[in-house]
């Protein structure tokens, strides 16, 4: 692969970790055009952004995030000098990083020594490089010694990696390059609006159905991506795994299982048989709404299908029964022998930046680098000795992330907690009640780019350097290894992550094993790695710098990478993937009469996760400037509700206000929220944190909600003034209320 001038890198959003160049702003090529004027809203940045046709996932193709992704690194919208709070109830003040990093570590001690080291807890994020998630959780595990330990990545995908592992023996996002899927016959699309999380990679679709293949999209909102398909399912929310199920019963019932393939490469199709058959199709539309004549024409679409493939996201996998769902959609795609086999298969639409290589690394509570369990004691043994300490001093599993969270400020939760390239304030389920849990710890200690809204609650904010400024490997949703690389200089008082590790570590009497330097921490992944499931070995800066990427797993460096999984065989003991029983059961919180609507969440195609970053963006901000409530004009009439009046959602967690969207694209027994927004719409304030079982992923998908018109005016969702709080010393008149509940 050929590769520009300028710095080829990739963008600091989404899972596809699109290729692009930046050069200096004054040194843009002719086709480009002359660098912007600067204005006081959008002061001059000091790189510009530029397609990179050679890079094979997005091949040149760039949505409106990443073409303005430059813009965050305007010292105008950014941390720019560590901020300390001298007192419960004072406002952030700028603190030179000594004072800073000293009062973390001396509070630190202090709380390990008073309430046990559990009570230090980590928060990490799924944007964070594999460096940065790798040396995170060798952190919490050797330098606190402390089990609590998750990320925002719980959020996200786990409920698909969970599923992943028990049917397959491995979990990567997706078991084949993108490619693959504009050249499959049929898409089984569940829960995923491409057209606006991932708009890059609807291409893939568009040349399938270009290409005569069709595309079936399971979604209760018309999308733009529902728009594009041969046939849309429409069903009630949470109801997903029963239309799994009916589909099954449709193909067992049709005699199109392919029964050759089930009895070669799986285990467990009689259990698995035995609950379906229960579903029957009329039942199935009782409960899913989604008419039986849609249901049969779906099954045969894929079953006719030579070679298919299932995709589920969050709209599927964000639920209290969400691993159990993405068992019911592998299952079907087992029974079809629509995987194992080129161009067919199941994955999972990885949604966070580094979010796949987040998770194998060690942010998560239960795991150690290379994907391991932390309860297997030939991982702990090998991990312990890449680290230099015996393996009886790795602590064990902790909580997962709402759990976390649920618990700090409580007898035998956290008392301090680290959060390294997170939001919770905005992103988390019950985000008010999170917010209360924060403001009770001794100690919340926040290192990000921009002042968040968690920041803004923080005793010590360290500002961290971003994409543009370090360098650093990612691993993307096919599970190509990639390497972001460092253009410009970071602000002269920011530090990276890695930085801020090494000399926390330190002053925690840790002085070795915390190296600050990107290259040296992947050299000691890689041997962290090894033999794991999740075998990063054989990648190295060289081959991923000049290769476009590396797929893991990788044992190594003559090993060209796997591109595509399972075609001999799952990785499991036996070789076959196993077919898991599974029943269908309501949402945690159906609708009654007080509550008598479903909510549901979701991006917009302007905005990215918790908006910490894309709101600071003035294209960004102009093209969707503020949450809303989308509703059925139906709805609308029985509420007696306009376009753009001001509506409240009421869940039994809190209250939600947004401007009314009518839209005939949902269902009129549905409303949708976005969660990019803090402030009086924040959507995540109503979510339920209901937890998968076995995942732990809540049920942010589906909460009882009613609307409510509003009269009086709503005052616009604050914005903290960064500079402000530099300049002055005290907090801005928009600043979030001090925390006036610590000890």
């Amino acid at each position: 692969m050929t590769e520009p001038t300028g710095t080829p890198t990739h963008c600091p959003y989404c899972s596809l970790q699109c290729g692009m160049v930046l050069r200096p702003t004054d040194d843009r090529t002719d086709h480009a055009g002359p660098p912007a004027p600067a204005t006081p809203t959008t002061p001059a940045t000091p790189l510009s952004v530029e397609e990179w046709p050679g890079f094979p996932v997005n091949r040149g193709a760039l949505c409106g995030k990443g073409r303005s992704a430059a813009d965050l690194l305007n010292p105008a919208v950014r941390l720019t000098t560590p901020l300390v709070r001298d007192r419960p109830g004072a406002p952030l003040r700028p603190a030179t990083w000594n004072e800073a990093l000293d009062r973390v570590a001396q509070a630190v001690r202090r709380i390990r020594d008073g309430h046990g080291a559990e009570a230090v807890g980590v928060f990490g994020g799924g944007g964070l490089t594999n460096e940065k998630a790798y040396l995170l959780g060798k952190f919490a595990r050797v330098a606190l010694r402390t089990p609590s330990i998750d990320y925002n990545g719980r959020f996200c995908m786990s409920s698909a990696a969970t599923a992943s592992n028990r049917a397959f023996g491995l979990d990567r996002g997706l078991p084949f390059p993108l490619a693959d899927i504009a050249a499959t016959d049929c898409v089984l699309l569940v829960g995923s609006n491409l057209a606006d999380t991932m708009p890059p990679a609807l291409r893939y679709l568009t040349e399938l159905t270009g290409r005569g293949g069709r595309l079936i999209v399971v979604d209760p909102r018309r999308t733009r991506t529902a728009a594009q398909a041969h046939l849309h399912l429409q069903p009630l929310p949470g109801s997903d795994l029963a239309l799994a199920l009916g589909m099954l019963h449709i193909a067992i019932d049709g005699g199109l299982v392919d029964t050759e393939f089930v009895a070669r490469r799986t285990t467990g199709f009689e259990a698995v048989r035995t609950i379906a058959m229960d579903h029957w199709p009329t039942r199935v539309e009782r409960l899913t709404g989604v008419p039986v004549h849609q249901l049969r024409q779906a099954v045969q679409t894929l079953a006719a299908a030579p070679t298919a493939m299932v995709l589920t996201a969050r709209g599927s996998e964000q639920h209290s029964k969400g691993t159990d769902t993405v068992h019911g959609w592998i299952n079907l795609c087992l029974a079809l022998g629509k995987a194992g086999r080129p161009r067919s298969g199941y994955g999972c639409l990885t949604g966070q930046g580094n979010g796949q290589g987040g998770r194998e690394h060690g942010q998560k509570a239960d795991q150690l680098p290379g994907y391991r369990s932390l309860t297997d004691p030939a991982a702990r043994e090998h991990v312990a000795r890449v680290w230099g300490i015996e393996p009886a001093d790795l602590p064990g599993p902790g909580r997962s992330a709402y759990e976390l969270l649920d618990s700090a400020g409580t007898p035998g939760g956290v008392r301090a907690l680290l959060v390294f390239g997170s939001n919770p304030v905005v992103s988390a389920p019950r985000a008010a009640h999170v917010e209360e849990r924060l403001r009770a710890l001794d100690l919340l200690v926040v290192s990000d780019v921009v002042l968040s809204e968690t920041a803004a609650l923080a005793d010590v904010v360290l500002p961290s350097a971003q994409w543009a400024e370090e360098t650093g490997t990612l691993t993307n949703l096919e599970g190509r290894v990639v390497l972001r690389r460092k253009a410009v200089d970071p602000p002269p008082q920011v530090r990276t992550d890695l930085q801020i590790l090494s000399a926390l570590a330190d002053r925690l009497g840790v002085h070795h094993g915390f190296p600050a330097e990107p290259r040296d921490v992947f050299e000691e992944l890689r041997r962290a790695s090894a033999g794991g499931p999740a075998d990063y070995s054989g990648i190295s800066y060289e081959r991923i710098t000049g290769e476009g990427g590396v797929f893991w797993p990788c044992p190594g460096e003559d090993h060209p990478g796997t591109p595509r999984l399972f075609l001999d065989s799952f990785a499991t003991p036996d070789g076959r993937a196993r077919m898991v029983a599974v029943d269908y059961r309501p949402v945690a919180e159906p609708p009654d009469e007080r509550y008598p609507l479903y909510l549901v969440t979701g991006r917009v195609l302007a905005h990215y996760q918790s908006g910490a970053q894309t709101r600071r963006v003035p294209a960004l901000r102009a093209a969707e400037p503020g949450p809303f409530v989308e509703l059925h004009p139906h709805l609308a009439d029985r509420l007696g509700v306009a376009d753009g009046d001001q509506v409240a959602v009421v869940s039994r967690r809190g209250r939600a206000v947004a401007p009314a969207r009518l839209s005939t694209a949902i269902r009129s027994d549905v409303v949708f929220m976005p969660f990019h927004w803090a402030g009086p719409g924040r959507a995540n304030t109503v979510t339920n944190p209901a937890l998968d079982p076995l995942s732990g992923m809540p049920e942010f998908k589906v909460c009882a909600v009613r609307l409510e018109p509003v009269t009086a005016p709503v005052p616009d969702p604050a914005h903290t003034n960064v500079r402000h709080i530099v300049a002055h010393g005290e907090a801005a008149p928009h600043a979030a209320a001090p925390v006036a509940s610590r000890t």
